[in-house]
């Protein structure tokens, strides 16, 4: 399963989106705190803006998809989940099965559409501090990397 989501992810990465259009971006809760160190990252770049406010963010910067991530993206875009009972909504349809279960996978979803613009694997040694600033920052450099060279 582990090598399953390996491949998932940089197949993923390497079909990818069209990064021109993230101007900010929402950080969700991840594993270990990952999420403030790649916020505290972000901020320092000039290429885009952290918000706190999920609905004005062009894209969400997660640790998981699947089933969960599809209703956090519904209640941030007020769309109406199949748990409703109420239709409407794009994501009444079967969803896919968690791509993340391990440490490491970061994915960058546009808010809109729902569709992964770029994903990597960063696996830190451990949940320290120095090990969580390390791998944010690395993190980081390839979103503006790959944002830039596009």
């Amino acid at each position: 399963m582990k090598l399953f989501t390996l491949f998932a992810a940089t197949a993923i990465a390497a079909l990818g989106g069209d990064l021109s259009g993230v101007r900010s971006v929402y950080v969700l809760p991840m594993s270990g705190g990952l999420d403030q160190h790649i916020a505290i990252r972000l901020v320092r770049t000039s290429w885009v803006q952290v918000v706190t406010d999920a609905k004005k963010a062009d894209a969400i910067l997660t640790d998981s998809l699947g089933e969960g991530f599809e209703k956090r993206l519904a209640d941030i875009n007020h769309e109406k989940t199949a748990d409703t009972g109420k239709a409407g909504s794009e994501f009444d349809q079967p969803t896919m099965r968690p791509l993340s279960h391990s440490r490491g996978n970061v994915f960058l979803v546009d808010r809109k559409t729902g569709n992964v613009l770029w994903s990597t694997t960063e696996r830190p040694k451990d949940n320290s501090s120095d090990q969580l600033i390390r791998a944010a920052d690395r993190i980081a450099t390839r979103l503006e990397k790959d944002y830039k060279g596009k």
